[in-house]
């Protein structure tokens, strides 16, 4: 995978007008913003550019828009707060059509450091679709120059993610990334195809059907394998053990052998759980106190449900990180929404926040977690991309990054 792609520091903006694909995709409750977490990662490209004297127009999608065009999935409350926060007015195009004669007016009265928030581009429905080919050249026909900064839309082939460079392109201009698209590629990237070793790669989550491509090619990169959450039963009962009520995939019990057997042709470790923290029923709700057993692995009765690593594992857990210089973590040890079944899960925090070594968390759920638990700022990256992540760590290529220029 190509990673040394032209970032904003290598491009030349002045007078010229800049596409920026950011990721606002924000949580909204009665048009409030909830997190501004996504809108305060744009910022340092969008004022690099400012601040450079480009004409910056910032497009981006928010919400699924399953049924049309709604004000509830408007970017308008994203418009509001980037003007507080860049201390000047983001002009906002309103227009359902995006890149109509609003936005070209819009366009056409900035001058040098001005800035333009599109409307949402799934309003214009189907963006990677046929429709997205006359959405691609209508959104480079506004821009002279295109920036994409939104990693967690990059896995997605659409037409503000990459069909747009190709017509950018066409007449001339350059395709970039920003500073948040270059730190996903330094951070991410690099510990897949270049990790400093010992690489240890933790893997939780409930389903083992996620992240299958990822195992496979964890275990040709990493020296370690760690394995936790839901999708570890369906691994232990490959090996034979019984695990009672807990979450299984029988559909990938021969899946689970393969890799397994994979990881000792290869000499990798492969650290499965030694014990379990075990409930008589599923929490109901998810956060409700629970009565709970701990058993070894060999010892599950058939009435129990695991939930989540017991007291040894998550000790193994933290050892295996001590010693290493590179870790990868993507998804929970148990059902960390429950604060008694959040330990296994606190216990891998912990260490990665106590390692000197670098530390990657992918997005999703286990970036939800080190934040709630309080280790965000002790992580060397958290991901800003869920799927963006897990295909990255397949080692596939991403359509987002591919399309940016190499330098």
């Amino acid at each position: 995978m190509g990673l040394n792609k032209k970032s904003v520091d290598d491009i030349h903006v002045a007078g010229k007008r800049v596409l920026v694909r950011c990721d606002f995709n924000v949580p909204l409750k009665a048009g409030e913003i909830t997190d501004e977490t996504r809108i305060k990662a744009a910022l340092p490209t969008i004022q690099k550019l400012i601040n450079d004297g480009g004409k910056v127009i910032l497009c981006s999608h928010l919400g699924k828009v399953k049924n049309g065009p709604n004000e509830g999935e408007s970017l308008a409350p994203v418009a509001k707060r980037l003007s507080e926060k860049l201390g000047k007015e983001v002009v906002f195009v309103a227009d359902y059509n995006v890149t109509g004669e609003a936005a070209t007016k819009a366009v056409e009265a900035m001058k040098e450091g001005d800035v333009v928030l599109l409307q949402n581009t799934r309003f214009r429905g189907a963006e990677e679709t046929k429709n997205g080919e006359a959405f691609s050249k209508e959104l480079a026909d506004l821009a002279d120059v295109y920036v994409c900064d939104a990693f967690g839309s990059s896995h997605r082939a659409h037409a503000s993610v990459a069909g747009v460079t190709k017509c950018i392109s066409a007449k001339g201009g350059e395709n970039a990334v920003g500073y948040l698209m270059q730190k996903e590629i330094d951070f991410l990237g690099n510990a897949v195809e270049n990790p400093v070793r010992p690489f240890v790669a933790i893997l939780g989550g409930a389903k083992v059907a996620d992240k299958l491509n990822v195992i496979s090619n964890l275990l040709e990169k990493c020296d370690t394998l760690i394995i936790g959450g839901g999708m570890a039963y369906t691994f232990l009962k490959a090996k034979g053990y019984e695990i009672g009520k807990s979450l299984v995939d029988d559909s990938k019990i021969d899946y689970c052998k393969e890799m397994i057997a994979k990881a000792d042709s290869l000499g990798k470790k492969l650290l499965l759980p030694v014990d379990s923290v075990t409930v008589a029923e599923f929490p109901n709700p998810i956060d409700a106190k629970i009565e709970t057993t701990v058993c070894a692995v060999e010892d599950m009765p058939a009435d129990r449900e695991g939930c989540d690593i017991g007291p040894k594992t998550a000790e193994m857990y933290a050892d295996a990180v001590k010693s290493a210089k590179t870790v990868v973590w993507n998804g929970p040890m148990g059902v960390f929404e429950n604060p008694t079944l959040a330990a296994g899960t606190i216990a891998v925090a912990k260490a990665l926040a106590e390692t000197d070594a670098t530390t990657i968390i992918g997005g999703g759920d286990s970036a939800a977690a080190v934040n709630q638990l309080g280790f965000g700022d002790k992580m060397s990256h958290i991901s800003t991309g869920g799927g963006a992540s897990l295909e990255f760590l397949e080692g596939k290529e991403l359509p987002g990054v591919v399309a940016a220029d190499d330098k």
